[in-house]
């Protein structure tokens, strides 16, 4: 009774939480989306509260991340379809034939329950080559092993793989966090951010997987130990190649050396460690991809990967004004031309910042590598929810708080699956981007009281 009395109030917010938690879990079609933004909105405030009620409590608030992520753990994802390609290649991989040289429209009876898997997963991503990178198979793979046929026992174990890394990411984030003498709290508005726990937890995204990996490296370059970081980054690679943007802007950290940080034992080195930085990465990546590479593997894993450049479009920003105003000059979609050249401003991007940017103390490595992931997405054709991710978790360990308001707004970006079929509401997508665009610059400029001749010295350029 004296429990209940001290945390009546947290326990009334665990409740509606599981409550929401399951009907979002168990009782919800990705179509209805005014019962969908509702319960995330529901979800998103109460986490809010727990987290700046309960902030100095680190177990309390981990064990109800932990808690709310299990009640998904016998759910069939309802949002995303993506997990029956996980298991299709899983399977594969079991019998010892690679799932980047056929599509399963192309052998539509190699493994069992085939046509479950193939009407799942719907018919534009059958007709494509995998594009999930060797580690990330190797997952699917024990999925396979350990569940045989089960389709929800392939489910239980690929969610409890990406709960370990929520758990892992944890760890190694509140270790970052103390180093930077940073609140703590922090690290919940990724572990205890409902954005996180379904698109993850929920939907099975590998996102969270990459991100321990390469969380996990931040620390031990932070500390020093840039030789198994560098394989830990590898194999983040080998998860999702989404930490290949951030390699360049290592740059300033190996070649220069930060006296005046006391905060952390830094790794400091000269050029040549940088060379040997990049060669470990490059190593390890070429030693997990060896099995599978062919000419084959190289032709279809890259025509694979351009598709989401050049002909795949999804919530996104600047590329959805830049359609626009091809359509208004020449009569037709530009994205075949678009797509080409927006990598290579976000290629320059990246360049900039590591090469005019101070990037020799944690916090500016850190922030840095904030402004590319960013950058990289505002420029993207395709920007699923799941992605927001990344920034999200690099920004608790930074001043910024827009990617908060991300994986916010971000799931305004389900109106597009209606009854109906897929229709996106752009001016949903224009709100969601108004908002998070708007919030940044008001952070940057606004709320640092700053004046803009000063904006670069803040950022560290």
């Amino acid at each position: 009774m004296i429990f209940i009395k001290l945390y009546k109030i947290p326990l009334l917010f665990a409740i509606l939480s599981i409550a929401f938690y399951i009907s979002f879990g168990y009782d919800l079609e990705r179509s209805d989306f005014i019962k969908l933004i509702s319960l995330y909105a529901s979800l998103f405030f109460i986490a809010y509260l727990l987290i700046e009620k309960f902030k100095l409590n680190f177990w309390f608030l981990a064990g109800f991340g932990i808690l709310f992520r299990f009640i998904f753990i016998a759910a069939i994802p309802n949002l995303s379809q993506d997990f029956y390609r996980f298991l299709w290649d899983g399977r594969l991989m079991l019998q010892g034939i690679s799932p980047y040289l056929f599509t399963p429209n192309f052998s539509p009876n190699a493994v069992e329950q085939s046509k479950i898997l193939i009407e799942g997963m719907g018919a534009l991503n059958a007709s494509h080559f995998s594009n999930y990178p060797p580690i990330n198979q190797l997952f699917f793979a024990v999925a396979a092993l350990f569940a045989g046929k089960s389709i929800l026992g392939s489910v239980i174990v690929l969610r409890m793989l990406i709960i370990m890394a929520d758990v892992g990411i944890l760890y190694f984030g509140k270790k970052i966090l103390e180093k930077l003498n940073l609140p703590i709290k922090n690290i919940f508005w990724f572990f205890l951010n409902p954005f996180i726990i379904i698109e993850l937890t929920g939907n099975l995204h590998f996102e969270g997987v990459m991100l321990f990996f390469f969380v996990w490296a931040l620390y031990l370059v932070f500390n020093g130990k840039w030789f198994w970081a560098a394989v830990l980054i590898g194999i983040s690679v080998s998860v999702k190649l989404i930490p290949f943007l951030f390699l360049p802007i290592f740059l300033k950290w190996f070649s220069k050396t930060d006296k005046s940080s006391q905060v952390l034992k830094t790794c400091e080195v000269p050029f040549q460690k940088l060379l040997s930085f990049y060669s470990i990465i490059g190593l390890t990546v070429l030693i997990i991809f060896l099995p599978f590479l062919s000419s084959e593997f190289i032709q279809h894993f890259s025509s694979t990967i351009a598709l989401w450049f050049q002909n795949f479009e999804f919530n996104a920003s600047v590329y959805y004004v830049i359609r626009w105003i091809g359509f208004q000059i020449v009569g037709w979609n530009i994205i075949e031309s678009v797509g080409k050249i927006l990598p290579v401003l976000v290629f320059l991007f990246v360049m900039g910042i590591a090469f005019l940017r101070k990037n020799n103390t944690p916090q500016q490595l850190l922030n840095a590598m904030l402004f590319a992931i960013s950058f990289y997405f505002l420029l993207s054709t395709t920007v699923h929810p799941w992605y927001a991710a990344t920034p999200l978790l690099l920004s608790v360990f930074t001043k910024y708080k827009f990617p908060i308001v991300w994986s916010f707004v971000v799931m305004l970006s389900y109106s597009a699956y209606g009854k109906d079929g897929f229709d996106e509401n752009l001016w949903l997508v224009a709100l969601e981007y108004t908002l998070v665009i708007g919030f940044a610059i008001w952070e940057i400029v606004f709320n640092q009281k700053i004046k803009p001749t000063r904006f670069l010295n803040l950022a560290g350029w």
